[in-house]
């Protein structure tokens, strides 16, 4: 393996990453600092390595120092976790989130003005 198949691998993640999560970036670099948080830890790490990987095979002597199995399974992880994500299921989970979050907060709302309506005496 030469060090283009690596920034191959690198690119593929990137592709991934801005595909199914929506992260923009010129590289894989940027696209893990803006979007690392929506990773699990596994599978950041496992693309930092990529990444640093990457950085490496551009140079030749360092190029030898890759450990070419660890980079094989960082890709594996990353590709597995990106391919399995969908995009469109993250947006519904969040659009019902906030939908429930504000409707117990208009229930506890409308139940608080009701003891104290009661309270008062008023009902």
């Amino acid at each position: 393996m030469t060090g283009v198949p690596i920034q191959q691998m690198a690119d593929r993640v990137a592709g991934l990453m801005e595909q199914r999560l929506r992260v923009r970036g010129s590289g894989l670099g940027e696209k893990l600092h803006k979007g690392g948080r929506k990773l699990p830890r596994r599978v950041r790490l496992a693309a930092e390595g990529l990444l640093a990987a990457a950085a490496m095979a551009q140079n030749p002597k360092l190029w030898a120092q890759v450990d070419q199995e660890t980079v094989a399974q960082a890709y594996d992880i990353c590709v597995r976790h990106l391919n399995g994500v969908d995009g469109n299921d993250r947006r519904k989970r969040a659009v019902v989130s906030v939908a429930a979050s504000v409707a117990f907060s208009v229930l506890a709302v409308a139940g608080l003005l009701f003891v104290v309506l009661r309270w008062r005496g008023f009902i």
